[in-house]
């Protein structure tokens, strides 16, 4: 566990140094150096801002991560489970998987108007077929013989699922939640860009006007770090945690 944290420590400085490089030979005002976007980071951080609009793009990460992992767990099992469901529904997830998030993006916001419901439903319509497809490959997995053992010692239907069923899926369900993630903030920084008066996608499309690199990378950087320190301290506890039975 040591060498590999000191391996991802030495790539981190050895990134920094790279960009510190390059910005000096190159001495352009499109690449700042890390020490200019340090410090517009914590101008951002001083005022306020940055505070504010991480929170409002933390928020809609987190209800449309929450709204698409339900949604798409659920169908996904029912889908890996039931054949009839698979059939069913296999050519909207198909669909759903290759239609673009903008189209998805701006429909929503002309259905729904510019508000919060659009904007989150969007970003979660775009994950949940990606859910889907994981979870329903974990559930065509599942060792069924585990699930007999469950009814030899009488275990009912609902100690059978949370008992036996249900930690079968840990793996599908991580890479779902950490594919998410990646994805859901993306596509939540263009509902900002495209429809929101706050939020990193908000402040990227200002900057954007401007031509504002240092300010474009602290608050890339910045919703970058949160989303380690949240991969750090909550899923990989949280993943090795549920993942001990398997040792």
């Amino acid at each position: 566990m040591k060498v590999l944290c000191q391996a991802r420590v030495l790539v981190l400085i050895g990134f920094v140094l790279i960009w510190q490089i390059l910005a000096w030979w190159l001495q352009s005002r499109y690449l700042p150096t890390p020490s200019a976007v340090l410090l517009t980071l914590w101008q951002q951080l001083w005022s306020g801002d940055l505070l504010r609009h991480l929170s409002a793009t933390l928020g809609r990460v987190m209800a449309s991560f929450t709204l698409a992992m339900l949604l798409g767990v659920g169908i996904g099992i029912l889908m890996g489970s039931r054949r009839a469901w698979n059939e069913w529904l296999d050519t909207l997830v198909i669909i759903g998987l290759n239609i673009p998030a903008l189209v998805t993006i701006i429909l929503c916001y002309i259905w729904l108007g510019l508000g919060e419901t659009a904007a989150i439903l969007a970003v979660a319509i775009n994950k949940i077929p990606m859910v889907i497809v994981t979870l329903r490959e974990g559930a065509r997995a599942i060792d069924k013989d585990l699930l007999q053992v469950a009814q030899v010692y009488r275990l009912s239907p609902l100690q059978s699922f949370w008992k036996v069923y249900w930690p079968q899926l840990y793996p599908y369900l991580f890479a779902a939640a950490r594919n998410g993630l990646a994805l859901i903030w993306k596509i939540v920084l263009v509902v900002e860009l495209l429809g929101r008066s706050n939020g990193v996608g908000f402040q990227l499309g200002n900057y954007f006007h401007y031509f504002d690199i240092k300010g474009i990378l602290a608050y890339t950087f910045a919703f970058v770090a949160l989303i380690l320190i949240l991969e750090a301290v909550l899923l990989r506890p949280l993943e090795k945690r549920l993942n001990r039975w398997r040792e």
